[in-house]
């Protein structure tokens, strides 16, 4: 459901730009791109991703219930401080992170808090701290890295929280 819930995107707001947003229209003439028209917006759109954020959350809810809360906070707490400190924000992409990386955190830091749950504390933590550490604590820095829309859940976050509930769920 997630893969399929990655190409569908829900717009909730719009931001103005402190920085021009450029888009431009490319063609394709003997193998060479070139851009023939450049566009200079100001507005950003922000949007929720199915796939990405939207079915996580609801499946770390539901998971939740069959672990120990105190230990899916912690799980969750010190995933999104580590994932925010390495994430870093990139002008005319958006925030950047290795897909790899919060995977191998996550079950890791599962098999630490509690070997009996890792695979569920594992999902939850790597999931909900990417959201959280990538995604919602960067909201602040998106007007000033010139792109046109910004997926919470999606794109490069998409790809570090899909694989994060996979490869640690298969770690732990």
């Amino acid at each position: 459901m997630s893969l399929l819930g990655s190409y569908v995107n829900f717009p909730i707001k719009k931001l103005v730009s402190r920085v021009p947003v450029i888009t431009g229209k490319g063609s394709d003439f003997h193998w060479s791109s070139y851009a023939s028209s450049l566009e200079v917006e100001r507005s950003i759109f922000i949007a929720v991703n199915l796939g990405g954020a939207v079915i996580p959350v609801v499946m770390s809810v539901f998971l939740s219930t069959m672990v120990s809360l105190v230990d899916v906070l912690i799980g969750i707490v010190v995933m999104t401080i580590v994932i925010h400190r390495i994430a870093r924000p990139v002008k005319g992409s958006g925030i950047s992170i290795h897909v790899l990386l919060p995977p191998f955190l996550a079950a890791a830091l599962a098999l630490i808090i509690s070997p009996q749950e890792a695979p569920i504390i594992a999902y939850i933590s790597g999931t909900l701290g990417c959201l959280i550490g990538v995604d919602i604590l960067n909201l602040k820095k998106i007007p000033d890295l010139g792109i046109k829309v910004v997926s919470i859940g999606g794109a490069g976050t998409f790809d570090a929280i899909f694989l994060t509930g996979i490869i640690s769920v298969l770690l732990a």
